[in-house]
């Protein structure tokens, strides 16, 4: 879910039972628009990290610690003047907008005890952290306002502080039937029940929406003119028990996992994700910095591997335009044995054909059947005869030197290939570093470094490993490199290799430890290899497996390049949500 109103509630309660009373020992300033706050609680000390990032505002209690410039930025400083020192008087949430208040009292200049609140807006690019005093006058923003920028609140100092746009909504926190009915009267019939809820409740994200939604009965998608009354019923039950849980602090923080992807949370458990994993958290503050971590180093790795992409993309591009152009010149070299029996034809059976003929039909005398040849009018036959041959003699070379060069060119589409596959499964930067290589000894991009053999440089990292539910150990490369390892060095000829059927993607092994495998392992990791393959996004995938034993590697073949004549096939699904990965 977004960081919506629920959300924002949830982290107030645990902000609020954990820092309340506690002071404000530091306040540091690592980036322009992040503030990290050390608040002494009794003996313990907590970091508490605060992010008016236009594209990710956050607020959690975090352990990771940053290093903060040398000097400190002007509002950084004016924070520590007001704040640092303070005690934490309180930590609360203006409805359920998406707004928290840090309410610090501390001393002033002259001792005397005042209150200040630090308010953090989390409303995307609108968001912002501001320093007021108790009575609501804006001391200063980490990003201020003018009027030129906004016509609806100046963010300045000595301006007054408001939420902007507060109470224009319903709070489903003291919703009632006859407001919400009041409201259902107004609106359109044509409009989307999920539109409905998000425009008129405050709080609620479009992910909410779709769960109040899913929780009716409903689509998200239906009209409000469509429903019954039965209908609007269940939705405000709907509306109701959810924002109960939340008025009451009944907060279930987790985390929801697709083939082993974060791909959502909620702070109360959303029943329409009932089909993926999830894992719970007893701490918001833990899920929020594990979610927005993963969710970091995936953004981190795709900006990182965006250039081996583009440069892979290309040649792969260039490569497949060669295989189009050299396969369409083989297909022309299909006529060649018309142009060696056009020849014979006319040596044998020349003499019969009159000088200056543009054609001439001559019986071919290995089916009986007449063959009516083109002929050009300034030769004789044997001169046609000799130009039919020379174009015989052209074809064959130019077929057997495709033949070669077809050879070449679909290994390098293949490995192109499986170096893009390679590249959404990359995980850290060794894994990239491989991948860099092996478009290094290609030649398809410049070598940065390396042996001077043009070898690829052994990786550090390591395949990944999962646990199947029989307790055996399937263990998927990530790159050519560690598919060949795997295959090739680390696998005993009794384990069981899996693989995506004439797709890129990676070896899976099996190490039957003398085991014989059962149903349930075949199918667990057949779907291994299905997922990690390049039709991971489709719902099955065919995949061919057999034992190490019957895998054989041709002499001078790219790394990751096996064949094999034995092996079984079966079509896998691609979901591996129920697997559990160990390393």
């Amino acid at each position: 879910m977004a960081f919506d109103g629920s959300c924002t509630a949830c982290v107030v309660k645990e902000l609020n039972d954990r820092l309340s009373g506690g002071s404000i020992a530091k306040i540091a300033q690592p980036e322009r628009e992040e503030i990290l706050m050390t608040v002494k609680c009794g003996r313990e000390m907590l970091l508490l990290f605060l992010s008016a990032s236009p594209s990710l505002p956050l607020l959690y209690i975090t352990e990771e610690k940053k290093e903060a410039p040398i000097t400190a930025p002007a509002f950084c400083m004016l924070l520590r003047k007001h704040l640092q020192g303070g005690r934490i008087l309180s930590v609360t949430q203006p409805s359920l907008e998406r707004v928290v208040t840090i309410s610090v009292e501390h001393p002033d200049e002259l001792g005397d005890r005042t209150v200040r609140r630090l308010h953090l807006e989390l409303m995307g690019k609108y968001s912002n952290l501001i320093l007021t005093t108790d009575d609501g006058v804006i001391l200063d923003a980490i990003r201020r306002v003018p009027s030129s920028v906004s016509s609806v609140r100046e963010v300045l100092p000595g301006r007054p502080y408001f939420i902007p746009g507060a109470g224009e909504k319903l709070d489903p926190l003291t919703l009632t039937r006859t407001g919400f009915d009041a409201y259902l009267d107004q609106a359109s019939p044509s409009s989307e029940v999920s539109r409905l809820l998000i425009g008129g409740l405050t709080g609620v994200s479009p992910q909410l929406a779709e769960e109040l939604v899913f929780r009716a009965g409903l689509s998200g998608g239906d009209r409000l003119g469509s429903l019954t009354g039965p209908q609007k019923d269940m939705l405000f039950a709907s509306v109701s028990e959810y924002f109960k849980d939340v008025r009451e602090g009944n907060f279930e923080p987790v985390v929801y996992y697709q083939n082993g992807v974060p791909k959502d949370f909620s702070v109360i458990p959303f029943r329409m994700y009932g089909s993926m994993d999830e894992k719970p958290f007893r701490s918001v503050s833990r899920l929020l910095s594990v979610y927005y971590a993963e969710k970091n180093r995936q953004g981190v790795m795709k900006q990182k591997s965006a250039a081996l992409r583009h440069l892979t993309q290309t040649a792969l591009s260039r490569a497949v335009r060669k295989l189009d152009l050299q396969e369409k010149q083989m297909r022309d070299t299909d006529k060649m044995d018309t142009q060696r029996l056009y020849g014979e034809l006319l040596m044998a059976l020349g003499h019969s054909v009159v000088s200056g003929s543009k054609t001439a039909e001559l019986v071919n005398y290995y089916d009986g059947k007449t063959v009516k040849i083109p002929l050009d009018e300034a030769l004789s036959a044997q001169g046609n005869a000799q130009k039919y041959f020379a174009r015989y003699d052209k074809m064959k070379r130019t077929r057997a030197s495709l033949t070669v060069q077809l050879a070449e060119t679909r290994r390098e589409v293949d490995t192109l290939d499986s170096i893009l596959t390679s590249l959404d499964i990359a995980e850290n930067e060794a894994d990239l570093a491989v991948l860099r290589s092996e478009l290094e000894n290609g030649g398809w991009a410049k070598r940065t470094g390396g042996n001077a053999k043009g070898k690829i440089r052994p990786t550090r990292s390591k395949p990944m490993c999962y646990r199947l539910s029989s307790g055996l150990c399937a263990y998927v490369g990530k790159n050519n490199l560690q598919n060949e390892e795997l295959s090739m060095k680390t696998a005993a000829a009794s384990d069981w290799w899996f693989h995506a059927k004439n797709l890129p993607g990676s070896h899976v092994i099996v190490r039957a430890n003398g085991q014989n495998l059962s149903d349930l392992d075949y199918e667990e990791a057949a779907s291994l290899a299905a997922h990690y393959s390049k039709a991971g996004k489709a719902e099955k995938v065919e995949v061919d497996y057999t034992q190490r034993k019957h895998l054989k590697k041709p002499n001078a073949s790219a790394p990751g390049f096996v064949i094999y004549h034995t092996n079984f096939s079966m079509l896998a699904k691609t979901d591996i949500s129920g697997l559990h990965r160990i390393e």
